[in-house]
This record gives C-alpha cells, sequence and structure tokens, in this order.
C-alpha cells in the first residue's frame, strides 16, 4: 500500500484548495484586462485557461456547471477539452446506436 507523500497531502488540503480556487478566480478575472494590452502573443488566453483549470479542480460547483456547458455544446466543449488536456467521455446515453446489431 503506497502512503500519499507529505507533498501530495498538502496540495490537497481544504486551505490550499481554497487558495487555488482564490488564485484561479483572480487569474480569470485578469484575463480580460491583459487581452486589452497590444502583445505579439494572447497572454490573456493562457492565464484565462490557467485560472479556469486551477478552478476546475479544486471546485465541484465549477466542474458540474462546465460538464452542464458541455453537453450542451459539445463543439465548442471538445475545444476546451483539449486545452485543458482533458480526456473527453463518450457519451453513454448515444452508445447504442454506435453498435452493431444482429
Amino acid at each position: 500500500m503506497a502512503y500519499p507523500t507529505f507533498l501530495k497531502s498538502l496540495i490537497r488540503s481544504a486551505p490550499v484548495r481554497v487558495a487555488q480556487m482564490a488564485i484561479g478566480i483572480a487569474l480569470m478575472f485578469v484575463a480580460p484586462f491583459l487581452a486589452l494590452v497590444p502583445s505579439p502573443f494572447p497572454f490573456a488566453l493562457i492565464v484565462f485557461g490557467v485560472g479556469l483549470a486551477l478552478l476546475l479542480r479544486n471546485s465541484g460547483w465549477a466542474r458540474k456547471r462546465y460538464v452542464r456547458w458541455a453537453r450542451r455544446h459539445p463543439r465548442a466543449g471538445r475545444f476546451t477539452d483539449f486545452g485543458l488536456q482533458r480526456a473527453r467521455r463518450r457519451d453513454v446515453r448515444n452508445l447504442w446506436r454506435a453498435t452493431p446489431r444482429n
């Protein structure tokens, strides 16, 4: 049996998770203002993506809202999942249609 290391247990502790959520919200709030600064590289998208990843990792409410949004907008959900490096689940409800029948 492998016990979690000190660092893993520290990262998953409640105060650190709240701090990561706050940092994620702050990054998402700062990103539109960074978009106003002219630059050759879209730093605002990177900052917003990092903030979204931190928020989705540490908030169950945000995760549920994201899944609902991704189901409602599947094409945009694919791009977002790719950007977050998130494995996309197969749609089980429509799985029976794709299986061959005898």
